[in-house]
């Protein structure tokens, strides 16, 4: 069965810009995954520590076949290639792969929380995905539009796509 899945992408160190954009042809090369949509990508904050360089953002909505777990286990992987290091919470990091959405599951696994539990509190995320899906409506949450990350959304900086 063909799912839908919204994954957030990040980078702050080491070209991120070239993290993010390399990272979402990648994801087309997912298996049993096509690469249906990306955003623009944005510049924004660090969430968390602030000693470390700002964030390029973007979302990507991808057509799979895999199931959360496999699709995150591949998403995991394709961070190892762009030499992730996990060295803080929060902390600096070459790419983040977040999965956001997955049609229109709620999922609580010990490794996979869907909708992604921060979500709504991330303008860098919120933004994103209204620009590619701005009907879309989250599980538990409502309306992409309507959520509390729109507060500030000001505070992101759009980037040539």
């Amino acid at each position: 069965m063909l799912s839908h899945a919204y994954i957030g992408l990040g980078s702050n160190l080491d070209d991120p810009l070239d993290h993010v954009t390399r990272a979402l042809r990648e994801l087309d090369r997912l298996p049993l995954t096509r690469l249906a949509a990306s955003s623009s990508c944005y510049a924004s904050r660090p969430v968390g520590p602030q000693d470390q360089p700002d964030f390029i953002n973007a979302v990507a909505h991808v057509e799979t076949r895999l199931s959360p777990l496999s699709l995150l286990d591949q998403l995991q992987a394709l961070e190892q290639r762009h030499a992730r290091v996990r060295a803080r919470h929060w902390g600096p990091r070459t790419l983040d792969l977040d999965l956001l959405l997955y049609d229109d599951r709620c999922l609580h696994h010990p490794r996979l929380r869907l909708p992604h539990p921060e979500l709504g509190k991330r303008a860098f995320v919120v933004v994103p995905l209204h620009e590619l899906a701005p009907r879309l409506a989250l599980p538990g949450l409502g309306p992409v539009a309507g959520l509390p990350a729109w507060r500030s959304a000001g505070d992101l900086r759009a980037l040539l796509p």
